[in-house]
């Protein structure tokens, strides 16, 4: 077992703070290393990192030349390494001022400017030392100068990188002469972790793989070596030392969530109550590890809101002021704050916790009557009789020895013939006549000793947690009777009670942001029944108060937004998150871009505004006019603190001198970009190829109709058979006719003209003629059956179509013919012919059908 220890020496300088012109003398011892290890070895060599302070054999630390500025605190690593043993030990020595405070509060240095001071930007050169011969005395014995120690290499943890990350060159003067290989040993690079850092072994740069995390390893010990081609070495090893340099990545993490305290009523300001404490994973010799407490809340606000104080640095909790009373507030609920960065709200990062603090009881408080006079009555001849219940109340705690209260008989007895008893439950007296008797009781309803009964509890317990028990009371002491539970109302039916002894318990996760939750307060009604004749029933409610935890994660607002594509400082979009939760777990919130995309943070970057605002801008000077998904993680400040990752849509587009879209860009910012116009375009495209294609299909098919060959034989095809002739003959067998006498004469000369015999005049009607259907020039076949039809309608209802109506003329033949008169002849209507069929051949037989084909209207 190996073991440092280091006392701290005070500097022999004068008292008044060291400028760039104030040195500090080599000679004086600044501090003593001491070293143990378990053989108690005395042959221990020290090293020191730094070439400004050395080890002395005994352990004490001097510097090595003028230290020009010490304003700052100095940190240097010590090597010890045993006679025989091969392994080194390492510490860490840390030299300030003593009483010295630094000229700038760290709150006011920026992280970036804290960066900057660990790290350098650009990587030195280190090369491997040279060893020279100085003659120490006369007799010519020569001494080695000691070798050069490279100053530590600090690095920040937890770099964005890119990795790897060139962290300096490691450089022999003997490269101009032969070649050259470098490498790296020690924990770090060839033993774990291994290849945290690695080496180009031709140019000597060195260079970090990953992110570093101080509270892991805070420092690494490494040893570069340089050989030639052949493997054989060019140069002694040297010593490489890195810390890593902690960053403020770490919140103030509480031991409890909960604490419980107590403090007695009435107790004078300054009384200590409890103490929190809160503990930081970062170096807690920097401001990133320094936790400071504050009080955020307290519940109530009774009789002040500041009945209680914390000591900053210790988490101490006193009272602040007088007035603890039990009787008013028997409890408070404290909310305490944890901040790092010496309790910069700012810049450090915060935690909450939950103090409760029982006020206790004390006898402060007399027994009291309800009433200055009771009165009572006994009849005659009787005895074992109640005479009155008398009804007292203490204010000190129930069931207490404060509470439980003790009487007698002071005067009016002097017989001795009552008797008073007290009742344990609820302290009621009870006046007996001693000689008793049978009284017969009334049954009177269960009571609930306290209603509404309020208890409180953590939101999130799981299902089957019992909460308390809900008890009543039967004020019916002399009557053994039972009483019964169940649940009267219970909205989000969260909870079960125990039907014999009132215990309630969880059916369900208890949740503050139910919407059946007012004010923190879940409600339930509860009814105790007891077995009497009658059965008499009383009833209760339980207030639930529910602490909040954090269980929500914050979601960021707006969702939507719109930036010039340009950067400039008005083009910028304020975001901020809301969070169902109650203080202390929302915010102040952290914002901040995923690593993944790696396009994410080379395009945009977040800055902070106020706890709860952040700012969202280019980080390039150019984007591209498009709508662009952009995930944030936001974070609250819960215990623990939870995350959510949250897209917000962002329309890139071009802006006039305003900053406002121009016309182009809202066509960008309503989300029609590049690609969504070029889909367009193509749906277009496709749809006038789809309607040309149709077209010439129409065409086609048109083409086809008509070149399309008839389905009946050509000399069939009625279509040029039907002709339109103004004259009409007989049938068939009269075909010995004269169809002169069927034509039209031209003139009156014409008939007059005509032989001796009976002549015959058509009469035309002398009106327009009837409009016959145009056959079209390129008939469809299908068009046949129509055409034929519309024909044969227009003929049937074409007046002026032949036959005509004729008039015949007969000669005279003179009188005294053999032939009877045809005037004697009757028609017969005797119907046994029927004509009605006359009226299914159409308008040219309507008037012989009228004639003939009456019916019973004749």
């Amino acid at each position: 077992m190996l073991v440092f220890h280091i006392s701290y020496i005070s500097p022999d300088v004068s008292p008044h703070p060291l400028n760039l012109t104030t040195a500090l003398p080599q000679t004086p011892s600044l501090s003593l290393v001491k070293f143990e290890d378990c053989q108690h070895s005395k042959a221990v060599g020290f090293e020191s990192s730094d070439p400004n302070f050395s080890v002395r054999p005994d352990g004490s630390v001097y510097a090595e030349q003028e230290v020009a500025n010490l304003s700052e605190p100095i940190q240097f690593m010590v090597t010890a390494r045993g006679g025989h043993d091969p392994h080194i030990w390492e510490t860490t020595v840390k030299l300030a001022l003593f009483g010295h405070q630094p000229s700038v509060p760290v709150s006011q240095i920026g992280v970036a400017d804290m960066i900057a001071r660990a790290w350098d930007s650009n990587p030195r050169v280190i090369k491997f030392p040279r060893k020279h011969q100085k003659s120490s005395s006369a007799n010519g014995l020569r001494r080695q100068k000691r070798d050069w120690v490279i100053p530590p290499i600090n690095v920040p943890e937890n770099s964005r990188g890119p990795f790897p990350q060139m962290l300096v060159r490691i450089r022999s003067d003997q490269d101009l002469e032969k070649g050259i290989r470098y490498s790296i040993t020690g924990a770090g690079a060839d033993q774990p972790p291994i290849d945290v850092y690695n080496i180009d072994p031709v140019h000597g740069k060195m260079f970090v793989t990953r992110p570093l995390d101080r509270e892991e390893r805070a420092s690494y010990h490494l040893r570069a070596h340089a050989v030639d081609m052949n493997g054989n070495k060019v140069e002694s090893p040297i010593d490489l030392y890195i810390y890593v340099i902690d960053m403020n990545d770490n919140r103030p993490e509480f031991q409890n969530q909960v604490y419980n305290g107590s403090v007695a009523e009435g107790s004078k300001p300054g009384t200590l109550v409890m103490q929190v404490t809160a503990n930081d994973s970062d170096d807690d010799t920097t401001a990133n590890g320094m936790v400071r407490y504050r009080i955020l809340s307290q519940t109530p606000h009774m009789p002040i809101p500041n009945m209680f104080t914390i000591n900053s640095e210790t988490g101490d909790i006193f009272t602040m002021a007088a007035g603890l009373d039990r009787e008013k507030v028997s409890q408070y609920i404290i909310i305490v704050q944890a901040t790092d960065m010496e309790g910069n709200l700012n810049f450090g990062l915060s935690n909450t916790a939950t103090a409760l603090i029982s006020v206790t009881d004390i006898n402060d408080n007399p027994p009291e009557l309800t009433a200055r006079t009771f009165s009572g009555e006994v009849p005659e001849n009787s005895v074992n009789v109640v005479v009155a219940n008398l009804t007292v109340i203490d204010r000190d705690q129930p069931h207490s020895p404060n509470w439980a209260a003790q009487y007698r008989i002071a005067s009016g007895d002097p017989q001795g013939h009552f008797l008073i008893r007290t009742n344990p439950v609820n302290n009621d007296v009870l006046w007996f006549h001693i000689d008793m008797v049978s009284n017969k009781d009334v049954n009177e309803s269960p009571v609930f000793p306290t209603n509404p009964k309020s208890i409180r509890f953590e939101e999130g317990v799981p299902a089957g947690t019992t909460l308390t028990v809900f008890a009543a009371q039967d004020p019916d002491l002399f009557i053994q009777q039972t009483v019964r539970y169940s649940k009267l109302s219970d909205p989000a039916n969260w909870l079960r009670i125990n039907r014999t002894n009132g215990q309630i318990t969880t059916m369900a996760v208890l949740d503050r942001e139910s919407m059946y939750v007012r004010n923190n307060i879940y409600e339930a009604t509860f009814l105790a029944a007891d077995n009497g004749s009658p059965p008499a029933s009383g009833t209760g409610t339980l207030q639930i108060h529910l602490i909040d935890v954090n269980d929500n994660a914050p979601v960021m607002m707006p969702k939507e937004a719109q930036l010039c594509e340009r950067a400039n400082p008005r083009s910028k979009v304020n975001i901020t998150a809301s969070d169902a939760d109650a203080d202390p777990h929302v915010g102040p919130f952290v914002f901040e871009l995923p690593s993944y995309p790696p396009s994410i943070r080379r395009n945009w970057t977040i800055s902070r505004i106020s706890g709860d605002y952040a700012q969202l801008r280019l980080r390039i000077p150019y984007l591209d006019a498009e709508v662009y998904d952009v995930p944030i993680i936001v974070s609250d400040s819960g215990n623990p603190p939870l995350s959510n990752r949250s897209i917000i849509k962002v329309k890139v587009c071009p802006c006039d001198d305003n900053g406002d879209c121009t016309t182009t860009g809202a066509v960008a910012a309503a989300g029609l970009g590049t690609g969504a116009i070029i889909a367009i375009l193509i749906c277009i495209i496709i749809l006038l190829i789809l309607v040309l294609v149709f077209v010439m299909w129409m065409k086609r098919r048109e083409k086809e109709r008509q070149a399309k060959p008839l389905l009946i034989d050509p000399e069939d095809d009625v279509r040029d058979n039907i002709l339109k002739y103004d004259e009409e003959g007989g049938g068939e067998e009269d075909q010995d006719y004269d169809l002169s006498q069927l034509q039209q004469p031209e003139s009156v000369e014409h008939i007059i003209s005509k032989p001796v015999g009976v002549r015959r005049v058509d009469e035309r009607p002398i009106i327009a003629e009837s409009q016959y259907p145009v056959r079209p020039s390129l008939p469809h076949p299908g068009d046949i059956g129509d055409f034929i039809n519309d024909g044969l309608r227009a003929a049937d209802n074409d007046p002026t179509a032949p036959p005509y109506d004729s008039l015949l003329v007969f000669d005279y033949e003179g009188s005294g013919s053999t032939a009877g008169s045809v005037s004697s002849l009757n028609s017969s209507s005797s119907g046994d012919q029927d004509y009605d069929y006359l009226n299914d051949w159409g308008p040219r037989f309507k008037k012989l059908a009228d004639l003939y084909g009456g019916g019973e209207d004749d």
